[in-house]
């Protein structure tokens, strides 16, 4: 079966619904393995745009404490002229203190649960440079992944209308061959 590069399921397009459609999977057998695909394709579709919403909050986050990691190198390379910097911090999300900031060469970066590590200020610049980057790519490739679900998601509605709609036609068809035979 084709996939994308992440290993998503291409849905199978139906031209023609007799091929589909035999004795063996009658037209319901048919429509509900269409409507399981469909269902796992919008789950799919879900995990996705949470995974996208959560990269939309952490890239910022990453953004900003790479400018002032950044910020705090270009500091520390004036060599001796180095100087204490006055800043205000975030305590809360309206909440801010004043600090005095001596030049130490080192910073301490959260990594997440509760966890937090004192790196030398290029090892941390790196280290955030890495992931944004890796962020980016994954933000990337999460928002591709969303439009080929979303076209995977159309062709298999699209399937379903087709199977639906030429079920329709067969017992139409079915009852006048029943209607002009009993006539006669």
């Amino acid at each position: 079966m084709e996939t994308n590069p992440r290993g998503i399921p291409k849905a199978p397009f139906v031209e023609n619904v007799e091929d589909h459609v035999s004795e063996q999977e009658p037209v319901e057998i048919v429509l509900r393995k269409f409507q399981e695909a469909m269902a796992k394709y919008k789950f799919m579709e879900v995990n996705m745009l949470q995974r996208k919403r959560n990269l939309d909050a952490k890239i910022p986050e990453i953004r900003k404490t790479l400018e002032m990691v950044q910020f705090l190198q270009s500091q520390a390379s004036e060599g001796d002229d180095a100087k204490e910097i006055e800043t205000l911090y975030e305590l809360n999300d309206t909440l801010y203190a004043t600090a005095r900031v001596e030049p130490t060469g080192k910073v301490c970066l959260w990594l997440g649960a509760n966890v937090m590590l004192e790196y030398p200020v290029k090892e941390a610049a790196d280290l955030l440079a890495s992931k944004l980057e890796a962020a980016l790519k994954t933000l990337k490739n999460t928002e591709e992944d969303l439009l080929y679900l979303r076209d995977q998601i159309t062709t298999m509605e699209v399937n379903t209308a087709r199977v639906y709609n030429w079920d329709v036609k067969q017992r139409r068809l079915t009852r006048a061959k029943a209607e002009a035979a009993g006539e006669e």
